[in-house]
């Protein structure tokens, strides 16, 4: 019997120590398990920091992982991050050449459609900033390749999980 493979996104809490990061993307490693995305950044308590990640694994895995970072020092908690339930966002920025003027106001109604925004423009190039799920930026970016993208640089996936509705 297959077992039903999908993406996840997990959150955990750690210590905001040096190191932390290291012995998470190790245990991931040992285990022979990639990360899709990582984020890391300080949480609402001090001393304390978020991190969110996305794979691709069975849930039998994401199980054992789950009880494997446990293990880990410096991880106060764990949490599956529910797609439904969750607020997912992504940060990319995208630098593409401008041939001429054409090429200049296409980018612009394209980046206006995804309600992305333009932080940089030279004679050349512009550089949209876009935020929405990993779908939107991916469409945007297929979109946007004719175009030919000289720099991507994406945030990976942050989630923050919703409220129950009362």
């Amino acid at each position: 019997m297959e077992k039903d493979v999908g993406r996840h996104i997990v959150g955990m809490i750690v210590e905001d120590k040096p190191g932390v990061m290291q012995k998470i993307s190790g245990m991931f490693t040992r285990r022979g398990f990639n990360i899709d995305t990582i984020a890391v950044g300080k949480s609402e308590s001090p001393g304390l920091s978020r991190i969110t990640l996305s794979m691709v694994a069975d849930e039998d895995t994401l199980e054992q992982l789950i009880k494997q970072l446990y293990k880990t020092i410096n991880v106060v908690r764990v949490f599956k991050m529910p797609e439904k339930g969750s607020v997912v966002r992504e940060l990319c920025l995208v630098k593409v050449h401008l041939r001429d003027e054409k090429s200049r106001s296409e980018a612009m109604k394209y980046s206006d459609v995804f309600k992305g925004k333009i932080v940089d423009i030279s004679p050349s190039s512009a550089t949209i900033q876009l935020v929405g799920t990993p779908e939107k930026i991916d469409a945007f970016l297929e979109i946007l390749r004719p175009f030919g993208m000289k720099e991507v640089a994406r945030t990976g996936i942050i989630a923050i999980s919703r409220d129950p509705k009362k």
